[in-house]
């Protein structure tokens, strides 16, 4: 009841643009990775369910790309692939989210929290990736028009294309990376809105930039080394990023301000070792 008088009495006008972020060392995220192992380890079941179902999903969209040999396809796969990724990711928060708190991961909770309690703010949030991803791709057909079609193409040509169209995909892949790098996660775990969770997530990774290229490159390469295995090593790879990105969240984001949820998994406060871990860094 203390929890419901609060909600009821809290103006949202006052509240911030944005959640504070903590300082990060460079090397921060592998202790994500190490706790994403922990939460995998204790939740093996749920968590090879999810990582099955998505490396399954990217193999297809792989493999319809490769054999129909067409971008447009491609494109509308993956178009597909942004508004389902986020339900994805937020079961598995909904997992470490329980870990947290002492309850038993049950899928039955993480699938509520996925398509039911969140799903607004998630379609929205999808929307904006999709947004994204279509200038994305309109750009990448603007620079496949300065492809050299002489004979006697150059190596310096090639090279000036290739490295053009690089860093046009970097800038994209940056926007899109800042934007979603933490924004789940907090519409996950408090009571905020989708442009509040963006904008966070922006202001947390340009301020801990160095920490957050070591993330990318850890998910590049983790990616990578799951496609190489015949997306094998998907299924074990893709809970694990997204546990580590639910603590890289907490240990990131002080979202103190910010109500929480009036019901569903994080309405309750985490316990035990958690909840002392992230004492102590709110107190740094």
């Amino acid at each position: 009841m203390m929890v419901d008088e609060e909600q009821s009495e809290l103006n949202r006008d006052e509240l911030p643009f944005a959640a504070p972020c903590r300082k990060l060392s460079p090397w921060a995220p592998v202790g994500w990775v190490r706790k994403g192992i922990a939460d995998l380890m204790q939740a093996p079941q749920q968590s090879l369910i999810y990582g099955l179902s998505v490396a399954i999903l990217i193999a297809v969209v792989c493999v319809l790309a490769w054999t129909r040999g067409s971008q447009w396809f491609m494109f509308a796969m993956l178009g597909g692939f942004v508004f389902l990724a986020p339900l994805t990711c937020i079961g598995l928060y909904a997992i470490s989210a329980q870990l947290e708190r002492g309850q038993a991961p049950l899928m039955t909770r993480s699938i509520r929290a996925a398509f039911k309690r969140h799903f607004s703010n998630e379609m929205i949030f999808a929307l904006v990736l999709m947004v994204i991803f279509l200038i994305w791709a309109r750009a990448a057909v603007m620079v496949s028009v300065f492809f050299p079609t002489d004979g006697d193409t150059t190596s310096a040509e090639l090279f000036a294309f290739f490295s053009f169209g690089t860093l046009i995909g970097a800038v994209f892949a940056a926007v899109t990376f800042s934007a979603s790098a933490f924004s789940l996660p907090m519409i996950m775990h408090r009571d905020v809105d989708s442009i509040t969770a963006v904008v966070t997530s922006v202001n947390a990774v340009l301020r801990n930039k160095r920490a957050m290229f070591v993330w990318l490159t850890i998910i590049v390469f983790s990616l990578l080394v799951g496609v190489a295995t015949a997306f094998i090593g998907l299924v074990v790879i893709i809970p694990v990023i997204g546990y580590a990105a639910w603590h890289g969240y907490l240990e990131t984001i002080n979202a103190d301000a910010f109500p929480r949820h009036q019901v569903g998994i994080t309405a309750v406060p985490r316990t035990g070792n958690a909840a002392q871990e992230d004492d102590i860094s709110s107190a740094q």
